[in-house]
């Protein structure tokens, strides 16, 4: 971490390796909160998809960051596991998770954190405040499925039925969670249907949805209107998903919460300064594509 309190000249650097990242509003997030605050910062986009090594490229990538004085990167989609070997250190929520989204430069240590948990509980709080959290079907058990589960466990989910068609992916996030939650508050999901017919609410945190992979995650006509449902995705802010829920009544939640208070939390970590993140929250609506 660079202490931008004790550095206020100092340009400070940062950025996010991913696939596919193009359309990311990581760096303006970043960037025009650091104007705000009176902050030289400059946020760089790593995707690897421009990479001629593709994934293959993360540790070098990292390396190279950490030599040019980066303060830390963001990590995303689908490397937030991948880099786990690559670190020295983990944060506790971190290794809870066993998924990173920020890493954060500290002397010659790179030190892995997950921001990503609590951006999606902060947000789920603000867009669906007194939402019946006693039963929840999640789909997806990836490095964001991972912070997902973890936030809704720690909000309360007494029943977390997670699916994902990597089977062995959602074996290996029951068994992260499940010795500090409880086997019986998380399960394996084995038929879709019926578990979103006995849920309270539904989480997408697959990419299904994005520009790059359109389409739903569950068949719509399953959906009822009693049923809650929220993203992860917010690009664009309003997915199929979304839009066909919001029709039927549902209460909704983007991906637009998640995405803006894992950030704040992530300036925070590589500035040492506390960022407002309701400044940033309204710039990044004006901003974002619906």
């Amino acid at each position: 971490m660079l202490d931008a309190t004790t550095n206020p000249g100092t340009e400070i650097l940062v950025g996010l390796i991913g696939s596919g990242i193009g359309g990311s509003g990581s760096p303006a997030l970043h960037m025009e909160e650091a104007s705000a605050l009176g902050l030289k910062l400059r946020y760089t986009l790593l995707d690897l998809d421009r990479q001629p090594q593709g994934t293959a490229s993360l540790q070098r990538l990292l390396v190279e960051t950490q030599r040019a004085g980066y303060a830390g990167v963001n990590i995303t989609h689908p490397c937030k596991q991948q880099v786990i070997p690559l670190l020295q250190e983990l944060s506790e929520d971190a290794r809870a998770l066993g998924a990173v989204n920020t890493v954060v430069y500290s002397g010659e240590r790179c030190v892995g954190h997950n921001t990503d948990w609590w951006g999606f509980a902060e947000g789920f709080r603000r867009g669906l405040s007194g939402a019946d959290l006693r039963s929840v079907t999640q789909v997806g058990a990836g490095g964001a499925g991972s912070a997902v589960a973890y936030a809704m466990l720690k909000m309360g989910t007494q029943r977390l039925t997670v699916f994902d068609i990597e089977h062995s992916r959602a074996e290996q996030l029951i068994e992260t969670l499940a010795p500090r939650f409880g086997a019986d508050r998380i399960t394996l999901g084995t038929d879709l249907e019926r578990s979103l017919s006995r849920s309270d609410g539904v989480i997408n945190t697959t990419p299904v949805g994005m520009d790059k992979y359109p389409g739903t995650p569950v068949p719509l006509e399953w959906l009822r209107a009693d049923l809650w449902v929220a993203e992860i995705i917010y690009f664009p802010l309003e997915t199929a998903l979304l839009k066909a829920a919001r029709a039927l009544g549902c209460r909704t939640v983007d991906g637009g919460g998640m995405a803006v208070f894992q950030a704040a939390e992530a300036f925070r970590l590589f500035t040492g300064i506390t960022p407002d993140a309701l400044r940033m929250l309204a710039g990044f609506r004006r901003s974002i594509p619906r």
